[in-house]
């Protein structure tokens, strides 16, 4: 075999493997628009391409009759919150482990190292029963509190990769001008950590809007539900298996992911690449 028709075998295979992972990519994306497109409810009788085109789901949630409203702004309410929480808290922490050298910074690393390979949901019967004792259980003040002490060890460890790859004599030109800690994290280390911290916001924000487990278990009042909770009873329901309106419910989920994520794409190549380039 010559070089030639080698290379165009693993072209072949390579353009293979793409054409494969896009089809499992995008083909149940696709089935999910052209369900909400469908008319009924079954899930059986909607197609890929509706045979009647029909916005009658989105209007639906939009109706009186729906609560879908309010699920997305508490949905938006958690996120924002989450969001912002953990790119300052993040930052705080990292910048501390990175800079400062302090009784306890190397046991408090592996710390946080051994934290991430434990889920949230080995602790949920202690934090159901903490939320439960200060009274913040069935709230989305105490849904926001657990996810954000829930990221802080793996944000911490990404953004104190970014940290130390920033020239440490930033720091020392600062506070030779008479710059003191603060002004040097706000002045120099958040402007040139705004990569990561994009991906930081980006990954926080997302997550409260994709997660179902955790909201289950901490809310139980269909008034502060989050999308996800709401949207499994139209599918949950023994008398009301509404497929299709679950599946327009869901399409309108990507619409604020996709803002941010435009918003901050310029910063995310670099902060993808680089955060882990130095621990």
């Amino acid at each position: 075999m010559n070089y030639k028709t080698k290379s165009k075998i693993e072209v072949f295979a390579i353009y293979l493997i793409l054409a494969i992972v896009t089809v499992i990519i995008f083909y149940p994306l696709l089935w999910t628009i052209g369900m909400s497109f469908n008319q009924g409810s079954s899930l059986y009788s909607s197609s890929l391409i509706p045979k009647n085109f029909s916005l009658e789901h989105y209007k639906w949630l939009f109706s009186d009759q729906s609560d879908y409203l309010l699920w997305y702004k508490n949905s938006m309410i958690v996120s924002v919150a989450v969001t912002i929480g953990s790119v300052i808290l993040t930052s705080l922490v990292a910048y501390a482990f990175s800079r400062y050298h302090f009784v306890g910074r190397k046991n408090g690393l592996y710390i946080f190292l051994l934290l991430q390979m434990f889920p949230v949901m080995m602790a949920m019967v202690a934090l159901y029963i903490f939320l439960n004792m200060i009274g913040l259980l069935d709230t989305l003040t105490g849904l926001i509190l657990i996810y954000l002490g829930g990221q802080i060890p793996f944000n911490a460890w990404l953004v104190k990769g970014y940290f130390d790859t920033i020239p440490r004599e930033l720091d020392q030109a600062a506070r030779l001008d008479g710059a003191g800690h603060l002004r040097v994290f706000w002045s120099i280390m958040l402007p040139l950590a705004k990569p990561i911290l994009a991906v930081v916001a980006l990954f926080n924000f997302m997550m409260p809007l994709f997660d179902f487990l955790l909201p289950s278990i901490v809310l139980s009042s269909s008034e502060n539900y989050t999308l996800a909770v709401g949207l499994y009873n139209f599918i949950n329901d023994q008398f009301a298996n509404n497929f299709t309106r679950f599946a327009a419910g869901s399409i309108l989920i990507a619409v604020p992911i996709a803002a941010v994520y435009l918003y901050l794409q310029k910063y995310l190549i670099g902060g993808l690449t680089a955060g882990g380039s130095k621990g």
